[in-house]
């Protein structure tokens, strides 16, 4: 189905959030991303892929519990749901299969 198909930015958040896990928000996933991207990300855009994962069932929100630091304010705070893990292991099965069917002649003999 269409929509239950990942973008790879989308499977790029996805995979970030199932890092952080119990620490996945949207300033944690933006720094995380952007360090491992190496250049910067919009926080704009990582929320609306969020938001998307969301709707696409891969992801649930909730909120958490009120900081000092953030002034009060409470995280968002999201997780992977059994729908979006199954989409990454099918995603990393596809990628294994495809780099291990590369042949050694594809590489210029090395690999």
């Amino acid at each position: 189905m269409k929509g239950e198909q990942l973008g790879e930015f989308e499977e790029l958040v996805l995979l970030t959030i199932a890092y952080l896990y119990e620490r996945a928000y949207s300033v944690a996933v933006v720094e995380e991303l952007s360090q491992r991207l190496e250049r910067p990300l919009s926080l704009g855009a990582v929320h609306r892929t969020m938001q998307r994962l969301e709707e696409k069932g891969m992801v649930s929100s909730h909120l958490g519990e009120a900081t000092a630091e953030r002034g009060g304010r409470r995280k968002r705070l999201f997780t992977v749901t059994a729908a979006g893990e199954q989409a990454l292991r099918d995603l990393r099965r596809i990628r294994h299969e495809l780099w291990t069917g590369i042949p050694t002649a594809a590489w210029g003999g090395r690999l």
